[in-house]
């Protein structure tokens, strides 16, 4: 894990004069379960989106590897191992669960047997032939895992995996992101701490954009200034 999978320099994004993000600089090695938390408003899916390529920056730059992508549209970060999901679902509902996977690799020039394996690897075999929109949310989100998998990606960026799944149905969610491949970096946003803690690796603090401080979970739970303006009473 000493090479870096996704590195960023300087990275900022302006609106008018609201600095979402403001000179963030991230390294995130290869194969690293790296968490990125803040309060609301800290610009955390704004620099997600600036990874991803929906935004552009307002200056610094982006590195996949040893390549500069900060100027690449969304898919061809995509075909180079980048891929992410969504606060809120973005699936295609009318499709079945297989027919969405295959979507997903005929991409790439895939094959039937492989979306077979896939969801036989996140236990949604049983759900291939139902419609996406008829499955509950937690599967739902299982399967927008699936189709960011199908891509071969070498970087995950998760934007708040857990958001809005009631409890009875989060813990298999959470058993995918931790059975996830060790060869896939994943970068994710979640505000639930016990996840949080439970996966990463290494978590970033934004705070009003700009990066607070970056360290292992203990010694972010520790750390007196993110208990003062996130952690709090969420400190395990």
């Amino acid at each position: 894990m000493s090479a870096s999978a996704l590195r960023t320099k300087g990275l900022s994004r302006s609106f008018g004069a609201l600095a979402a993000v403001d000179g963030v600089s991230l390294q995130i090695p290869a194969g690293a379960r790296h968490a990125l938390i803040g309060p609301n408003g800290a610009g955390k899916t704004t620099l997600i989106n600036l990874l991803t390529g929906v935004l552009e920056p307002s200056a610094g730059e982006v590195f996949l590897g040893d390549e500069k992508i900060t100027r690449l549209p969304t898919h061809e970060r995509v075909k180079r191992g980048l891929a992410r999901t969504f606060q809120v679902t973005n699936l295609f509902l009318g499709l079945t669960v297989m027919e969405s996977v295959l979507l997903a690799i005929h991409e790439r020039r895939g094959s039937v047997d492989e979306a077979r394996a896939l969801l036989a690897d996140l236990k949604l075999e049983h759900d291939a032939d139902t419609v996406t929109s008829k499955l509950p949310y937690g599967r739902q989100r299982i399967v927008e895992i699936a189709l960011a998998l199908a891509t071969r990606p070498r970087i995950l960026l998760l934007d708040e995996p857990a958001a809005g799944i009631p409890a009875a149905e989060s813990a298999e969610l959470l058993g995918v992101i931790d059975r996830l491949p060790r060869d896939v970096t994943v970068l994710f946003i979640e505000h639930d701490m016990g996840i949080v803690f439970r996966y990463a690796e290494r978590i970033t603090v934004l705070v009003g954009g700009r990066v607070l401080v970056e360290g292992t979970p203990d010694e972010i739970a520790r750390d007196e200034r993110v208990k003062a303006v996130y952690l709090g009473a969420q400190a395990p």
